[in-house]
């Protein structure tokens, strides 16, 4: 028991409003995350996560992302769900402490003796349950709020009904991912990398092989004909964006994009258009109604195609991708914008992609801020004029149709 409250170790009344929860593969998408809305970010330490080819943070990093999210209110999470072997655990509690010392909410964990490891050594550490378990049950989820776990973030797979039954039978936080690429094995538990490249897809080396191409072969002889298309296991990304209304009403918590590796342009995108559609039916559930802005918003970042994944059916083989990824995203990030002049109209952006006169581009800010225009003069920090805009960090002065903020994103368009 809490003696404080009186209520059961573990026991957590639903959030008053659901959280956003964005990835963050490094500070700088940190910022971005939190600056265009998300409530929580979360993010990977140097060690115990899945995710070994993102950039991924130091205990300073943290604590420079901590400091940051708490100016916005926001929280700040680190994925620690590596299905351990023996020699893993090494140093774990020494880095538990840690992440509790810099001020990490919570950790994100999969294995027993990572979830038992923190709830001992470090106890200012929240513990959520990670998908990895694959918890599709109700029973299951009462198992882990009876050890003392404020959250479960349940398996991909799990559907809109079992989430409501799961909610009517155990108070609990539920997190699900609602946005972004999904897993063509169990929750993301995989061995295809390992056996391809030795890479442990659980203990964060996952080559992501589902998404090679492949030939079809009968015995040694190739039967693909001329034209024929690679196949590719490659599932179609997750997209909920329709579908607020019921998440909410299911009683999720907290609502997850995927995507530690994806862009600052992609991040900034999708939890700006996440942001909206949750607080638009917050503020009026009954007159809520979707935006098509919101839509688009989504569509302009790099998605694969676009499904509801397991909520309300169980995907087939349509909903897999057999056709080559080339197609590139619409819109690409050009320019991000650091001060702006309200006097002369003239914006000092930091190039990320090079740009032109001439060229069609458009100003996005939070809260659904967008504008497009055409860029016209471009000059450098000296105030020389400029033919484009070639070299990257490049501080570039133009002038803009509307105001603009700093981190207001500049985009082109690709296609």
């Amino acid at each position: 028991m809490n003696a404080a409250s009186g209520r059961p170790a573990g026991k957590r009344y639903r959030l008053d409003k659901p959280e956003l929860l964005a990835p963050a593969g490094n500070l700088e998408k940190l910022k971005f995350a939190v600056h265009y809305g998300a409530d929580a970010v979360y993010i990977g330490g140097q060690k115990y996560g899945l995710r070994s080819n993102a950039d991924n943070f130091s205990l300073e990093e943290m604590k420079e992302g901590v400091e940051f999210a708490s100016r916005y209110g926001a929280k700040v999470f680190v994925a620690t769900n590596i299905y351990a072997h023996q020699e893993d655990l090494a140093g774990i509690a020494d880095y538990l402490r840690g992440l509790e010392s810099v001020g990490i909410s919570a950790i994100i964990a999969a294995d027993p003796a990572v979830v038992e490891t923190a709830m001992r050594v470090a106890p200012g550490l929240e513990v959520h349950l990670s998908t990895q378990q694959s918890t599709m049950n109700w029973q299951a989820v009462r198992f882990w709020k009876e050890e003392g776990l404020p959250r479960v973030v349940l398996a991909r797979e799990t559907s809109m009904d079992e989430i409501r039954e799961i909610k009517r039978n155990v108070d609990i936080e539920l997190e699900v991912f609602i946005h972004g690429a999904m897993c063509s094995s169990v929750s993301g538990r995989c061995v295809l990398s390992n056996h391809f490249t030795d890479r442990d897809s659980n203990r964060g080396g996952c080559c992501q092989s589902c998404r090679w191409k492949y030939d079809l072969h009968e015995g040694e002889q190739s039967v693909m004909g001329e034209g024929d298309n690679p196949f590719t296991m490659g599932s179609k990304d997750l997209c909920m964006i329709r579908h607020i209304p019921d998440l909410i009403d299911a009683g999720v918590d907290s609502f997850k994009i995927e995507g530690r590796m994806k862009s600052i342009h992609y991040v900034a995108s999708v939890v700006n258009a996440y942001r909206q559609a949750i607080d638009a039916y917050m503020a009026d559930p009954l007159g809520y109604r979707l935006k098509q802005e919101w839509v688009d918003e989504i569509g302009k970042a790099a998605n694969r195609p676009l499904n509801t994944g397991f909520f309300y059916s169980t995907p087939g083989a349509g909903e897999h991708i057999y056709e080559p990824e080339e197609k590139p995203a619409p819109y690409d990030f050009a320019a991000v914008v650091t001060d702006y002049e309200p006097a002369t109209g003239m914006a000092v952006v930091q190039q990320r992609s090079p740009f032109k006169p001439g060229m069609e581009v458009e100003f996005v800010g939070p809260g659904g801020r967008a504008f497009s225009q055409k860029l016209e003069e471009l000059f450098d920090d000296e105030g020389n004029r400029l033919d484009a805009a070639r070299h990257p960090l490049q501080t570039i002065r133009l002038r803009t149709d509307r105001p603009v903020a700093a981190w207001d994103i500049m985009r082109k368009k690709t296609l």
